[in-house]
Parts: structure tokens; sequence; C-alpha cells
């Protein structure tokens, strides 16, 4: 399977909002499959569209090892708790720094077909959904803290 190049911090893709699928066809299909690709070849456990530079609204997020879940046209419904845990992106590699987010995320979404489902997850697959949802929206993790603020501007990008 083809896989496509990360987009990093800088990029101004990375900033844009991502728009809704309205077509279930094989051209999604192959941007899942190659989304999937690209996750597990660079040791992901989630990617947005706009990471491979696609400003569509689809994640896969590894919910059990080699179990994935596509998440298209994703709304959280319900959040629960906070808690603070350290992550990382494959678009902001090699820095780290705690971020936080719901303990508890329901969201109602779409599969590769454009049937809806809602999906509950806890913990750390919460955090996994959230950091990507945030992608859609052209936030960042780095943009949720004052460690990742410093960081934007030690290197220069927004």
């Amino acid at each position: 399977m083809a896989t496509r190049k990360i987009v990093t911090l800088g990029n101004v893709t990375l900033r844009k909002k991502s728009k809704p699928v309205v077509d279930f066809d094989e051209s999604l299909a192959v941007l899942l499959d190659e989304m999937k690709a690209t996750m597990i070849e660079k040791k992901g456990v989630g990617i947005a569209a706009v990471q491979v530079g696609v400003l569509r609204r689809a994640v896969i997020v590894e919910i059990e090892p080699k179990e994935y879940l596509e998440i298209i046209n994703p709304q959280i419904i319900k959040t629960k708790g906070k808690v603070s845990d350290t992550e990382g992106c494959l678009s902001v590699p090699g820095f780290y720094c705690d971020v936080e987010r719901p303990q508890y995320v329901k969201i109602k979404a779409q599969d590769r077909h454009g049937r809806e489902y809602e999906f509950e997850a806890v913990d750390y697959i919460a955090r996994c959904i959230c950091h990507e949802i945030d992608h859609l929206d052209g936030i960042l993790f780095v943009d949720h803290t004052e460690e990742g603020q410093k960081y934007k501007k030690q290197h220069g990008v927004e």
C-alpha cells in the first residue's frame, strides 16, 4: 500500500479547517488506506487527512493493537472529566508535552461507506480521538500549552 508525505508544523495547510466528506467513493477508500499505511509506517496511533495534505474531515485512530477506527465527519457529542498526559504528533516530530483533554468522549461519525455510528472512548483513546479531531479544525496539540507556545516561538512557526 502506498504511503503519503506527512505535512509538518509550519505548513499552512495544517492551520486550515477541513471540509466535510460528501463522496463516499473509491477515492475516499484509497485516502483512508494510504492514511493508515502512513500512520503505521511512521509508528503513529492516529492520523487526520490534513496531515497528508488533504482538507477532508477524515481521521484514523488505532483503538487496539492493529485495530483501527475510521472516523469520517466526526462530531463530539459529549465529554466528561479532564486529565493531563503527554502527547506527540506526526506533524510535530520530536516534541512532546502534557496536554489536558477530556477523560471521556462520545462521538457521532460516519464510516467509509457513509453509515453513521456513535463511539465512546475513555482515557488514552479519548485523548487520541480529541487530538485528531482538533486537526480537522486547524488546531495542534502545541496550541494547548505554554510549553507548546514556546516551542512554536523558538521554531518561528504558528
